[in-house]
């Protein structure tokens, strides 16, 4: 999903003489991956009223306007840095629209699917419930794409989060772990709790066997 470490490298190096072309080119390579991040990440009620587009927008120039300070110091990857801006125009976003409109943004029942839903998720769902099953039919791949929309839908934020920058984004635990501030270790378990809730949701039949003496 993001840019390659070698492509970041080379862009970051053109940016570093301050030509507009080479910033350009830089954010412009991120564009694309940002608003799957926003998209993914803003409630599908909300979704309909705030275009993700827009942040996109709106965490470029910021970028753009901080880019020279993040150059001299690098604390994190480029891609994790511009996904921290995201993330508080998110936040932002959801605080602003949902205190100032909250009654009538609520009274909207919420008539998509949630962001995160893609055709990857039936990879996911087939794994989780069974690696050998190969979806073949329209049928089938509908179904498990609800099964998985639902199950996403009833773990908390942080699982959400945890699953959707592993398998959505497609970050390394690597990542993961420096965007949440935790050790390799901390994140790589935390991950793993979250697919087995995951699991747990998909088949609780199955997860309250594996709980019984």
């Amino acid at each position: 999903m993001w840019p390659n470490n070698e492509a970041t490298r080379k862009l970051l190096e053109d940016a570093k003489t301050g030509e507009a072309v080479a910033v350009d080119r830089l954010l412009g390579e991120f564009r694309e991956p940002l608003r799957q991040v926003i998209r993914m990440r803003l409630d599908p009620v909300l979704a309909r009223r705030v275009d993700a587009s827009d942040i996109v927008q709106d965490v470029l120039l910021e970028a753009n306007q901080r880019l020279i300070e993040y150059l001299k110091n690098p604390a994190m990857p480029f891609h994790l840095w511009l996904r921290h801006l995201a993330q508080d125009r998110i936040i932002d976003s959801h605080r602003r629209h949902r205190q100032a409109q909250r009654r009538s943004i609520d009274r909207e029942q919420a008539i998509q699917a949630p962001a995160w839903a893609n055709d990857s998720d039936v990879q996911l769902v087939s794994q989780l419930i069974d690696a050998e099953q190969t979806p073949a039919s329209a049928a089938i791949h509908q179904e498990l794409q609800r099964r998985l929309n639902d199950a996403l839908t009833q773990l908390n934020e942080d699982d959400r989060e945890l699953i959707l920058m592993r398998h959505h984004e497609q970050l390394s635990n690597q990542d993961v772990a420096a965007s949440l501030r935790l050790t390799e270790a901390a994140a790589s378990m935390r991950y793993l709790r979250a697919l087995r809730k995951l699991r747990g949701v998909l088949l609780p039949t199955e997860s309250q066997g594996e709980e019984s003496p």
